[in-house]
């Protein structure tokens, strides 16, 4: 009742970082990309937002990051006061923010491992094992082992810490060793469990440097 319906196309910019935080945004549908403009010009994205997701916490008086739709997405968007004021009355509300602040640092910590300890081939792999988990825990179960990725090639690599060039050169290298195959607008994993199952279930398998 309290929010507004908002639909954005893609490639638009939901909100910019430093931009005043008036208004909170919970994504309903689609996926949004999450990012810092570097000092150097260059982007780092954090994280790409799905369904049920806040973009960035809403107790924030200002943005501390800028969003990016990709794909055409739709928004809850909330007065960020009258939000406030209905979390501190609502404690179920204030437990489900807490959970998901956790996930986002989960996500954070994980993603400062793979910056700083991975090969482009692990970073890459790792990525999509993430990917795929964080799409099953949204929709019912399926045999369908096709993967979609609505975000670019840049957007990958932007979040990997990576050049474009690297990401291209290893998705061509993983799909070479059957890890998976590139079909439009994702990936079929046709390998990537075997992968997974080879190294004793963990979801950090090993690679060459």
């Amino acid at each position: 009742e309290m929010a507004t319906q908002v639909y954005v196309g893609s490639g638009k910019t939901i909100f910019s970082e430093g931009e005043l935080a008036d208004r909170v945004f919970g994504l309903s549908h689609g996926v949004v990309r999450l990012y810092k403009q570097l000092t150097d010009g260059r982007r780092q994205v954090l994280s790409f937002a799905l369904a049920g997701d806040f973009l960035g916490m809403p107790i924030a008086d200002r943005h501390r990051l800028s969003a990016d739709a990709v794909g055409e997405v739709s928004l809850c968007q909330f007065a960020r006061n009258d939000l406030l004021e209905f979390i501190a009355s609502s404690p179920n509300l204030m437990r489900l923010l807490v959970e998901f602040a956790n996930r986002e640092l989960d996500m954070a910590q994980d993603q400062l491992l793979l910056l700083g300890n991975a090969s482009a081939e692990k970073k890459v792999v790792i990525f999509l094992m993430d990917w795929r988990n964080r799409l099953a825990r949204l929709s019912a179960p399926s045999s369908s082992k096709i993967v979609p990725l609505p975000m670019r090639r840049r957007d990958i690599a932007d979040f990997l810490g990576l050049k474009l060039e690297t990401v291209s050169r290893t998705f061509a290298r993983l799909e070479q060793k059957n890890v998976f195959r590139i079909v439009p607008k994702g990936i079929s994993l046709t390998g990537l469990e075997e992968m997974v199952v080879a190294e004793g279930g963990t979801r950090r398998p090993q690679f060459e440097a």
